[in-house]
């Protein structure tokens, strides 16, 4: 499976590096793809080290502005024209969505994925990774659009909360094999 992570380049505290790392490891020793904005700061070479250590597969999608900071020596590596562009070829190469920590950029990526599912553009499975509860806020925030009304369809739906990344990757797996 082709995984998609959505994550900081910012260097984080073990809250979050440690999650990140033992997520990275099940994914390669599962026999996966890191799909990720290839850079190599920060949770994204976390997880990049993670993944290639366990012996999975790095495909990165970077953009031109971010060019400068890529990894080297991945599997693969694309270069976009803008964040537009990157966001839609990391889904494009993607089978499931994984949301990990990070800021406005994961923030904006998220959103977006969650939106294209809402309208039934894409069918791919989810994932809020809540490490350390951090994304108890937005959790919150999403359960109150779907009880008011703001959502067309079951926030189950959409996407699903993992406390970690056994629970993503139980899920993913799980989602693969009904929907793959």
């Amino acid at each position: 499976m082709n995984i998609c992570v959505f994550c900081s380049a910012a260097d984080l505290d073990d809250r979050y590096t440690t999650p990140a790392r033992e997520f990275a490891t099940l994914i390669g020793k599962g026999g996966h793809a890191l799909v990720w904005g290839g850079s190599d700061s920060g949770l994204m070479k976390v997880m990049a080290d993670g993944v290639e250590e366990a012996g999975g597969r790095l495909v990165g999608v970077s953009v031109e502005f971010l060019a400068h900071k890529v990894r080297p020596g991945v599997d693969e590596m694309v270069i976009t024209k803008d964040l537009a562009e990157r966001k839609a070829e990391l889904l494009a190469r993607a089978d499931a969505v994984v949301i990990m920590v990070g800021g406005m950029g994961t923030l904006d990526e998220a959103t977006e994925i969650l939106e294209l599912k809402k309208h039934g553009l894409h069918t791919k499975p989810v994932v809020l990774l809540n490490a350390a509860g951090f994304y108890d806020g937005l959790k919150q925030q999403f359960q109150r659009m779907e009880q008011e009304g703001f959502l067309p369809l079951p926030l189950a739906d959409l996407v699903f909360f993992a406390q970690d990344g056994v629970g993503a990757l139980a899920y993913l797996e799980e989602r693969a094999g009904i929907d793959g």
